[in-house]
């Protein structure tokens, strides 16, 4: 006999007995996931004919419940052998067509579980109610209800390796997601030439010129990016914070690979219940020596002292939101009596993986890079007076360097974000990791040209306040990201309410503030290195 669980959520069960509830992953857990048994019983091969479930007399807070739920299309989810599927509760029928009170709703008793199989292994399962078994929950009285299933099998020639195709995206969706992917590429290309073409023509224009200042006699006073010398190295402020944010971003970009080689190997298959969120979780653990060693490092490469405070901003800049949106969306699932609250005893579990796991490798991380001993290289000895930034106008300022930044990137990616949304608050399974992986690349490499290309017309004009800057142009995709959350909230979604709203817009905030750490890292890791490059092509005195 193959176990069937179904997903409980907030209306009534119609099973007369105590639920038995399924031991849950810590993943399914943080998913929301409360698996029961369902009172239907199904052996291999053993069809049934309108078997009785169980026979229960609904009360009038369960009719109310079961009719809320049919005039909000609710669904049910069910597993067997590991195959989800799902219906819905009941219909309703507007006797009225123009005065919603006309309306009659009523209940669906009896479902058909059509179960497709090849030799001994499931291959298929569908289910669909029987519109003629159904239950008036109209009016405000109790009502006998007997609930009853059928079960048939049928044989079939598909083989067990390909009984989750039907879960991917169809091939139209696919062709949509290949297209946006392949427009994303001409993106990408023509950006390449952008820079292959004009940003290094002019900077081959600018070695020559500076290179023909240096043996010309005349001693013209230096203009451009080379005049600045003295400064384009002098530490950005509030460094211990900039260490962290990069510290944070860099851990961050190395769960995101993780992730995408459990991916492509196929750990996340769609029956595979919350293994993406134990991944995150487990990863984040493991990696967290890696923020502290490269934020320790760098702190110290900029002639850090206090070590120890920048080690406990680089293990609270991130964790700090996470865990005041978290408090704040578990009390709101809370006090609402979801399934999204947390158990304790999983508060628990995870207080011990960061305080056990996290925080000790964050601290063996933060003293391996205090003592790695590494210098920052710079090209340009640093001058004890700064020098003044000229007036610059608007359009070079940081706002709207940020704006133009960010919105390349996002319109490469956007379409891919559409199928994201889709999948994570559409219920749907997503499975094309390919194209996903594909796509993150690309913004990678669109977020570290657009990010250099603004920090060189930023040295052009005079400007050495490139740091903190490039590090917002980069992560500013994540802004556009959080942006496109309104639209998709009020567009694409049937969301709403107040604990729909808060959890939406709680956990998007959360995950866009990772993006704007992740490619805020790649956007100055790429600048850092396009200084470096063209201060060590030219003599500067």
């Amino acid at each position: 006999m193959k176990s069937l669980f179904m997903l409980i959520k907030s209306v009534p069960s119609a099973i007369p007995v105590p639920l038995k509830e399924k031991k849950e992953a810590l993943g399914e857990v943080l998913n929301g996931d409360r698996l029961v048994s369902g009172p239907y019983r199904i052996d291999f091969l053993s069809e049934k004919d309108a078997e009785i479930a169980c026979k229960r007399k609904l009360s009038k807070e369960e009719v109310a419940r079961f009719r809320t739920a049919i005039s909000k299309d609710y669904y049910f989810q069910m597993y067997f052998d590991d195959l989800p599927f799902w219906g819905f509760f009941g219909k309703v029928y507007n006797v009225g067509k123009a005065d919603p009170s006309d309306c009659k709703y009523y209940l669906y008793k009896h479902p058909v579980f059509q179960i497709f199989y090849n030799k001994d292994r499931v291959i298929e399962i569908n289910v669909r109610m029987d519109t003629r078994a159904v239950v008036d929950v109209t009016g405000d009285e109790p009502v006998d209800v007997d609930f009853m299933y059928t079960v048939k099998w049928k044989e079939i020639d598909v083989p067990f390796e390909k009984r989750l195709d039907k879960y991917k995206s169809s091939s139209s969706l696919r062709q949509i997601q290949w297209f946006s992917t392949l427009n994303s590429c001409v993106t990408l290309l023509l950006l390449t030439a952008f820079l292959a073409t004009i940003l290094m023509r002019i900077l081959k224009n600018d070695f020559i010129k500076y290179a023909h200042d240096e043996e010309s006699a005349d001693q013209e006073e230096e203009t451009g990016w080379k005049s600045i010398h003295g400064d384009v190295f002098r530490y950005p402020k509030h460094k211990s914070l900039f260490a962290a944010a990069l510290g944070c971003g860099t851990q961050l970009f190395t769960i995101t690979i993780f992730i995408f080689i459990l991916a492509v190997v196929g750990v996340f298959y769609p029956y595979n219940r919350g293994a993406l969120l134990t991944a995150l979780v487990v990863i984040y653990a493991l990696t967290s020596g890696i923020a502290g060693y490269t934020a320790a490092s760098f702190y110290c490469q900029l002639e850090g002292t206090n070590w120890v405070g920048n080690l406990l901003l680089t293990g609270s800049l991130l964790c700090g939101p996470l865990f005041v949106t978290f408090c704040f969306l578990n009390t709101v699932a809370v006090a609402y009596k979801v399934t999204a609250a947390l158990p304790f005893g999983t508060i628990v579990v995870i207080f011990l993986i960061w305080a056990l796991v996290s925080s000790p490798f964050l601290v063996l991380g933060g003293i391996g890079g205090k003592d790695s001993k590494a210098e920052f290289q710079a090209p340009c000895r640093t001058t004890k007076c700064p020098r003044d930034i000229p007036p610059l106008p608007w359009y070079r300022k940081t706002l709207p360097q940020i704006a133009m930044a960010g919105l390349l990137p996002f319109s490469a990616i956007y379409i891919e974000i559409y199928y994201l949304f889709a999948s994570v608050w559409g219920h749907r399974i997503y499975t094309t990791y390919v194209i996903l992986f594909i796509v993150f690349i690309i913004l990678l490499i669109i977020t570290a040209f657009i990010t250099v290309a603004l920090t060189y017309f930023q040295l052009a004009a005079e400007d050495h306040g490139w740091w903190w800057r490039s590090f917002l142009c980069g992560g500013s995709t994540g802004l556009f990201m959080y942006a496109y959350c309104f639209y998709y909230y009020s567009a694409q979604s049937d969301m709403s309410g107040f604990m729909q709203t808060s959890f939406f817009f709680g956990y998007m905030a959360c995950i866009c503030y990772g993006f704007f750490l992740m490619l805020g890292a790649i956007g100055f890791c790429a600048s850092l290195f396009f200084v470096r490059h063209i201060y060590r092509s030219i003599k500067c005195e």
